[in-house]
């Protein structure tokens, strides 16, 4: 980051930044390619690590210092305590900070390490830094019950000055500063921003692309994302085996790389004697071929058991392919139940089965819906407006 006093230096904090996949990866990534032509210097400060469960790190190929889209990436070494004390450690992050000197950090992911560095740091080198929380509640991490115990030490005795330092706190739903506010330490200066879309290419051309590669002669059920503990994956399933009985030339098609929960939901498949009713994909690549796949499912299914906000439903949306999703976290702020789609109490079989079915056999809703998800809700988020807004409060903390 050199001086240029025309521009001003701001520092992305993030754990982990394309090629890396996840929501926040992508939240940082294209924030930051927005903001330098609003007249900021961005620099993003991430680690070696391409995903955390199961822990793997980027190959040697992707270079420590890069300039993406006019950011500065630099990517530090990580390293992490064992089992269920994981907690990634940035190597080096105040050294490199103090070597390019940010006028205000960005802090991405509530109860980081990262995030105790910029506090740190700020009170040394006089400079503000803002946190978006991207927050999950305890019960809704990934980790078993020791897990969720030292989340609950943090959440009671460590995380108060962090937060209470910032400059601003970002929500991304008026649900998630609710559950923040649960933990009962006084916040900073609360503000909304609602993350943006990122529209996928068109599809390729032809009949069903996504679905003559996998050899799938009828109808299909999608779910896109990690394979995780907080997905409702197994619910997921046995609502499926009702559509199965149901209809029997539907599919349940799960992509997604393994988050940790590919055994035990391949375990429940068999259990509920599905077979190659259930297709595993893995991560998909092409984004052409994920846009197919949304696209051409009968529905789109996020059982999650948390959801800060739930990017992919509008992922989904897009395509013109209605939602089942979990009312939770900042869902029912953007998925009007009934408009898009429907929304269902997490982790219950019966009610997800329920709206499946209602929907499944019923195109001219489906069609209704799919349509007002297009056109009324998926154009409200766009990461030009994110940065917009990014931008005036930066500008808002450094002025004061």
């Amino acid at each position: 980051m050199p001086d240029d006093p025309a521009r001003r230096r701001i520092a992305q904090l993030s754990t982990r930044f394309p090629p890396g996949p996840g929501g926040v990866e992508r939240h940082v990534a294209e924030v930051s390619k927005r903001l330098a032509p609003r007249n900021f210097e961005v620099g993003v400060y991430t680690t070696d690590l391409y995903r955390e469960f199961p822990w793997e790190r980027l190959g040697a190929e992707i270079p420590r210092r890069e300039t993406w889209d006019g950011v500065a990436i630099r990517r530090l070494p990580t390293w992490s305590l064992p089992g269920e004390l994981h907690y990634p450690f940035f190597r080096g992050l105040e050294p490199a900070l103090a070597e390019d000197r940010p006028e205000l950090l960005h802090v991405h992911t509530y109860g980081t390490h990262h995030a105790a560095v910029a506090r740190r740091y700020s009170r040394r080198a006089r400079v503000p830094y803002v946190i978006t929380a991207h927050y999950h509640p305890i019960w809704s991490i990934e980790g078993g019950w020791l897990r969720h115990r030292i989340r609950g030490f943090y959440d009671r005795r460590l995380a108060a000055p962090i937060v209470a330092g910032a400059s601003r706190l970002i929500v991304q739903s008026r649900e998630e500063e609710r559950l923040i506010r649960e933990n009962g330490f006084p916040l900073p200066r609360v503000e909304l921003i609602p993350p943006g879309y990122t529209p996928l290419p068109e599809p390729p051309p032809g009949d069903r692309p996504f679905a003559r590669s996998l050899g799938l002669p009828g109808p299909f059920l999608l779910f896109v994302g990690r394979l995780a503990s907080n997905k409702g994956l197994v619910p997921l399933v046995d609502a499926f085996a009702s559509l199965a009985r149901h209809d029997p030339s539907a599919t349940l098609v799960l992509i997604g790389e393994d988050g940790g929960m590919l055994a035990t939901v391949k375990r429940r498949v068999d259990e509920q004697q599905l077979g190659s009713r259930v297709r595993f994909t893995g991560f998909v690549a092409d984004e052409r071929m994920l846009a197919a796949a949304f696209r051409e499912a009968r529905l789109f299914v996020l059982p999650s058991e948390y959801e800060a906000f739930g990017l992919v439903l509008l992922e989904s949306l897009a395509q013109g392919t209605p939602v089942v999703a979990s009312r939770v976290g900042g869902v029912p702020e953007f998925i009007e139940d009934g408009r898009a789609g429907l929304l269902v109490p997490r982790l219950e079989v019966p009610p997800l089965a329920e709206a499946i079915l209602a929907l499944w056999d019923d195109e001219p809703r489906r069609r209704a819906m799919g349509e007002y998800g297009r056109n009324e809700v998926v154009p409200r988020y766009s990461w030009d407006r994110v940065a917009d807004r990014l931008s005036s409060l930066y500008r808002e903390v450094l002025g004061g």
